[in-house]
């Protein structure tokens, strides 16, 4: 069992950056998966960003590379997710995921989801 706890959401102006923070608990965290989904309201939610358990392999939605870093640290069952230049079209709940998959970081194999932390770019 894998619980999942976002911090680092808020407002922010367009251009700005954030730091979200995602805690993991429970021994096996190095062996999963990690990543980041967002969902904007109306709107279903979406890929963000993937890292792979030693952290050498990255992934990104298009909307969000050469802006966005993901990184873990397994020592402290932690992943993060670096926003820059962030725009108003990142306004959306993110949420931390853990899957023990690998073949593909697809919502429909998360085994794990934390409770979503808000980001809201204003323009």
């Amino acid at each position: 069992q894998v619980q999942l706890v976002e911090s680092g959401g808020g407002l922010v102006q367009a251009g700005g950056s954030l730091k979200l923070s995602c805690a993991a608990s429970g021994r096996t965290f190095r062996s999963y998966v990690m990543g980041w989904f967002r969902q904007a309201p109306g709107k279903e939610r979406e890929f963000v960003a993937s890292i792979n358990w030693s952290g050498s392999t990255t992934d990104y939605a298009d909307s969000v590379k050469g802006r966005f870093t993901i990184s873990r640290d397994n020592a402290k069952n932690a992943v993060y997710l670096q926003m820059n230049s962030l725009k108003p079209e990142d306004t959306a709940v993110y949420y931390c995921a853990a899957t023990s998959t690998r073949v593909g970081f697809l919502s429909s194999v998360i085994d794990y989801w934390g409770q979503g932390t808000q980001v809201t770019v204003s323009s």
